[in-house]
């Protein structure tokens, strides 16, 4: 049931919307737009997103680290924004404690999916024959991250206090 009074006041339910909203859109942005290209030597430059980075690795076989970072850099994300959307929405105090115990959880691996973009353009940039230039798809999947980090934090705050 959506609340139209409770725990909540309208004001800050309509801050946790916006904000996931716009966490989820500069989600798929951060999936689909180009996250970096790799150039080796003068001739051959390969520019790919998150997205297609994933299905290169389900295509060539490699499926745990497709799993993996599918899970993290995916998965997690979609179903931390989810669970911010019922907490913020969803009327009870026990519905809403439950609700904070798994954001709780999927806030742990918040910024595990940075973490592996990072170790991806640290390990290109290592080799001496290749350079990284990064594009907008990965400052739009960081943007999402932050988003969903401070609207899990105002939600623990507000939720905790009213319920």
């Amino acid at each position: 049931m959506i609340l139209k009074s409770g725990p909540l006041t309208t004001e800050r339910r309509i801050i946790l919307n916006v904000m996931c909203a716009l966490s989820a859109v500069a989600l798929v942005v951060g999936l689909v737009a180009p996250v970096m290209t790799l150039k080796k030597l003068v001739f051959v430059q390969n520019t790919f997103s998150l997205g297609s980075g994933l299905l290169s690795l389900a295509a060539e076989g490699h499926i745990v680290l497709f799993v993996l970072i599918g899970l993290f850099s995916v998965v997690f994300p979609i179903a931390k924004i989810a669970l911010l959307v019922v907490a913020a929405n969803v009327v009870g105090g026990e519905k809403i404690r439950r609700w904070l115990g798994w954001l709780n959880i999927f806030g742990k691996w918040s910024m595990l999916d940075v973490f592996v973009v990072a170790v991806l353009l640290a390990t290109v940039k290592l080799r001496m024959l290749a350079d990284v230039e990064v594009h907008y798809g990965l400052y739009a999947f960081a943007a999402s991250v932050v988003l969903t980090m401070v609207a899990a934090h105002l939600a623990k705050k507000w939720l905790s206090a009213a319920a």
